[in-house]
């Protein structure tokens, strides 16, 4: 089996949607709402704009998607250890359970962590599930116990 790597296009979309509803619901959410149309109406905003890209794995046997990655991009006011304000967001790491554990996340997580050196991001950010802290604290990404998240409701 070979596995090619691309870019996410629009075509890809209404795939790529539901893998990661699929992820969502293999790390846990619960929540009865339909992202779709949220989801469709961000990746296309934003991929026009380039604050978003997404590689791919793909089979090429059969040319199924079999891993997807995310990077958005956001500016803050610059910071000692991010002067230029630049952050990568990491979202959408997935892999297909019966190619996991072949270096495809791996491979992806390469491919959006270099899109972000080339927007000038000074560092990316993830909020990991149990399975991904594996792969990247092996990468360098360090654990930061102060990050915290308030819901508006």
């Amino acid at each position: 089996m070979a596995i090619e790597y691309r870019k996410l296009t629009e075509n890809d979309l209404t795939t790529f949607i539901e893998i990661r509803i699929g992820q969502l619901r293999e790390e846990g959410a619960k929540e009865d709402i339909d992202l779709r149309p949220n989801l469709m109406d961000y990746y296309k905003r934003h991929m026009a704009d380039g604050t978003f890209v997404s590689w791919l794995a793909v089979d090429s046997d059969n040319g199924k998607i079999v891993g997807t990655s995310g990077m958005s991009f956001v500016e803050k006011p610059p910071y000692f250890s991010c002067p230029s304000g630049r952050i990568g967001l990491l979202s959408s790491m997935f892999t297909d359970k019966k190619y996991r554990r072949m270096g495809i996340a791996r491979e992806l997580l390469t491919r959006v962590v270099n899109e972000a050196k080339a927007y000038g991001c000074g560092c990316v950010q993830i909020t990991a599930s149990d399975m991904g802290v594996l792969l990247y604290t092996s990468f360098g990404f360090v654990k930061n116990g102060n990050f915290m998240q308030y819901t508006i409701s």
